[in-house]
């Protein structure tokens, strides 16, 4: 990116199209997600080197229980092995690992993995990278609500800065941009408070085909469009 004022603090993406993907040749649902991690990791690296502070991936919605059983145990299995076997590079590479969501469900080899990967990365500088677990956009605003109830006695005093300290964003700025891949073209509970004024973008190329050629593409077409927040 030349302009470096042009690259958007913080990026989300909609990864999507790895069951399509393994579909269109033949393979199970579960080599798409396999493939999809080798993306992760790319687009990490790419957007951490292209100056983006912020870089929150949706891999696990609320919704997505509603997956097979089978589908779901290998998720988090993949999940697991994804975490340990990237901290190495993300510890080289700068990148502090996050997690967002209702980890209350989430079985407890996956919560220690995701506690000792935060631990290790902590002191990354460069980015943060954010991933979404048991996230869903209507249940964060409800839980938040529900936290700003017990500590507040009127209604008076609710405001939008309060919420936004309530969610599971508080100490991070909303995203510029939300990308979906796969041709797609809706938030799918992702985000929805923070979405506001995020500049969209929807590409019909499945997430495991997902370059880094076209993710700054994308981010010099953010650089060309006009932000306007409700000015004329």
């Amino acid at each position: 990116m030349e302009d470096s004022d042009a690259v958007p603090v913080h990026v989300a993406i909609i990864m999507d199209g790895n069951g399509r993907w393994a579909k269109q040749r033949g393979l199970p649902r579960t080599a798409g997600h396999k493939e999809g991690v080798k993306t992760v990791k790319r687009i990490t690296k790419c957007a951490a080197n292209a100056g983006v502070r912020y870089l929150t991936l949706y891999a696990f919605s609320t919704e997505n229980w509603k997956r097979s059983r089978e589908e779901v145990d290998f998720l988090f299995h993949l999940f697991v092995e994804a975490i340990n076997g990237y901290i190495g590079e993300l510890k080289e590479n700068g990148v502090r690992l996050n997690f967002i969501g209702d980890f209350g469900p989430l079985p407890y080899f996956l919560k220690k993995a995701m506690e000792i990967s935060k631990r290790e990365t902590k002191n990354g500088k460069k980015m943060m990278l954010n991933i979404a677990l048991n996230y869903g956009g209507r249940r964060e605003i409800i839980q938040a609500v529900k936290e700003i109830c017990k500590e507040k006695n009127s209604s008076k005093d609710i405001n939008e800065e309060m919420l936004k300290q309530f969610l599971y964003t508080k100490d991070m700025p909303d995203p510029d941009m939300i990308v979906r891949t796969s041709g797609e073209k809706r938030l799918s509970n992702f985000l929805l408070y923070q979405s506001s004024y995020s500049e969209l973008f929807f590409t019909d190329t499945l997430w495991p085909d997902f370059s880094e050629e076209e993710f700054l593409a994308i981010l010099k077409e953010f650089s060309s469009r006009k932000r306007r927040f409700g000015k004329a």
